[in-house]
């Protein structure tokens, strides 16, 4: 199962590598892309533990595409 979102705050192609690593050190696999502004989640988890992890990190999640 996938699901897109789409991110704001993102300055340059480190903030995308930002959120997948610390994604990824709470156990949630993902792709972020800073040109689309996107952010693709793979498999099982906790959206609500996605969402605290993204905003801890300084970005938002604007929407569910």
């Amino acid at each position: 199962m996938k699901k897109k979102y789409k991110i704001s705050g993102m300055d340059c192609a480190s903030c995308a590598s930002l959120i997948e690593m610390d994604l990824e050190d709470a156990g949630i696999r993902a792709s972020c892309s800073y040109p689309k502004e996107t952010l693709e989640v793979e498999g099982n988890y906790d959206q609500k533990k996605l969402m605290e992890v993204v905003e801890n990190a300084g970005y938002n999640i604007v929407n569910e595409e």
